[in-house]
């Protein structure tokens, strides 16, 4: 069963009993990792934020 997070509600939904997918971020293994989901998008976005930064300095 994959998991999924609604960013306009912030509520966590499983397969079968979503919104449409464009108001989702997954899917997610665990609803754990839905959960996590706005925290692991911004540290994913810090990390290439400064790659890109490293890039554009070669």
């Amino acid at each position: 069963m994959a998991y999924w997070y609604n960013v306009n509600t912030g509520q966590i939904e499983q397969d079968g009993n979503t919104d449409p997918k464009d108001n989702l971020m997954g899917p997610y293994a665990t609803e754990d990792d839905a959960r996590a989901a706005i925290e692991t998008s911004r540290k994913k976005n810090e990390l290439w934020d400064e790659e890109d930064r490293e890039w554009k300095d070669e």
